[in-house]
């Protein structure tokens, strides 16, 4: 498992805890397994509850962290994924397709990073192709046809930037996306499960909720990429990720989310059943309410969210 550094400490006494429970002197290691458990406890509450910036995007991109897959697999019954923009090819790094969360039919469409080596070349690291984009809107008018809520998941560092990208209208592709997404008359509900990256995030966020993950991010660039703008140093991302406001907390007091869902004090790569039924429960809890708003309300809602966001001097 990715060991990220302010959790070093953390991990040694983990370590020592698993070779005492595989000792067989039982009798005298049971009061240092009893000591060292305690110790455990208290060294995840401090290690966890106040993370900077920084150490939240190092979280939010954890590789055990759960993702859409996981989402898919742990909460969501009779998942049917669908294929292709009709256009050109079937982009892995975002998948798609119609299934049940807690009785409700739902079209869900979310990002996918990979968990290894393997899966992120697989899924191109969550980072989407315009076909991606036109995949996903696709879908979400197929949703509308059929009055589907339509449930988006995010965790992007952000759209493909490759020459073949460009070629076939990557910016285009996402505009549409969020033109589109703004007049759907259908309830959207997003969630931001790890990093959500600029405009390859924001194309599935254009919703009547967005909710985010304690320790996710959702910004307009990536830490790194801020620092090489602003001081030609990609060096520096730890002093950007403190400017750019992209923590849960900040995009709460900036009325840009709904809502915060909580992980567990250990962090969602370390308890990812429990953070996934946090995210389940605050689905369920926002559709309920959405469910009862017509069309109509639902398409004003939305739009009145996005002209309320942020604050103005």
């Amino acid at each position: 498992m990715a060991t990220l550094y302010f959790e070093r400490e953390l991990v040694e006494l983990k370590d020592k805890l698993a070779k005492l429970l595989d000792s067989s002197d039982t009798t005298t290691t049971k009061s240092l397994i009893t000591k060292l458990k305690k110790e455990i406890v208290k060294k995840e509450k401090s290690t966890y509850q106040n993370l900077d910036a920084w150490q939240t995007t190092l979280v939010a991109r954890h590789p055990k962290r759960p993702g859409t897959t996981d989402f898919i697999k742990t909460c969501i019954s009779d998942f049917i994924e669908l294929h292709g923009d009709r256009h050109y090819r079937n982009d892995k790094a975002i998948t798609a397709g119609l299934g049940t969360l807690d009785g409700h039919k739902f079209m869900i469409l979310g990002h996918v990073k990979g968990s290894n080596t393997t899966d992120n070349l697989k899924h191109n690291f969550g980072m989407a192709n315009p076909e991606g984009y036109r995949k996903s809107l696709r879908l979400m008018q197929l949703a509308q046809k059929f009055n589907l809520p339509i449930l988006t998941l995010i965790d992007t560092p952000g759209a493909y930037p490759g020459i073949g990208a460009e070629d076939r209208q990557q910016a285009e592709s996402i505009a549409v996306c969020l033109r589109e997404m703004g007049i759907l008359k259908v309830p959207i509900i997003s969630v931001v499960l790890g990093e959500g990256g600029s405009g390859g995030a924001l194309a599935l966020a254009v919703a009547n909720r967005l909710l985010m993950l304690s320790n996710a991010v959702f910004g307009v660039i990536s830490p790194e990429g801020c620092a090489s703008i602003l001081w030609d140093n990609p060096a520096k991302a730890k002093q950007a990720s403190g400017m750019l406001k992209q923590t849960a907390r900040d995009l709460k007091d900036l009325n840009i989310i709904e809502e915060i869902i909580d992980e567990p004090f250990s962090c969602a790569h370390n308890n990812p059943l429990l953070t996934l039924e946090n995210v389940k429960a605050a689905i369920i809890r926002h559709y309920l309410v959405l469910s009862k708003l017509s069309p109509t309300q639902l398409l004003a809602q939305r739009q009145k969210k996005f002209r309320l966001i942020g604050r103005y001097k």
